[in-house]
């Protein structure tokens, strides 16, 4: 199960605004690396639209039926907006329904496009 956390306004490739759900997993506990200590997190995922603003606003809270998986995709930079730090990433979150699994179909669109997180 997923919740519906936000929403964001993105561009499509004739650069016409369009809306992203924000859906979020179930709370996880991971242990650092650097310290040994667990902290707890979440997986989050985007969702593309056809919802206008109002719309969108009005789903914040709902529950969907499905998971946040991991998906490999061609290497990228992403910047942490809370410390600035620049990593590179060769994966990203995408919202699966529930009983399925990434598809290949799916691994090989994340190939050929840039990740957008959220």
């Amino acid at each position: 199960m997923v919740t519906i956390i936000d929403y964001k306004v993105r561009m499509n490739a004739e650069g016409e605004p369009f809306n992203t759900l924000i859906v979020q997993g179930g709370i996880e506990l991971v242990k650092s690396k650097e310290t040994g200590l667990f902290y707890a997190t979440a997986k989050k995922a985007s969702i593309p639209s056809t919802f206008n603003d109002k719309t969108c606003e009005s789903l914040i809270g709902q529950e969907l039926d499905g998971s946040v998986q991991k998906a490999e995709c061609e290497p990228y930079k992403y910047t942490n907006e809370d410390t600035g730090e620049v990593m590179e990433l060769s994966h990203r979150w995408v919202f699966v329904k529930e009983g399925e699994a990434v598809s290949e179909a799916v691994k090989e669109r994340l190939f050929e496009e840039e990740p957008e997180l959220v």
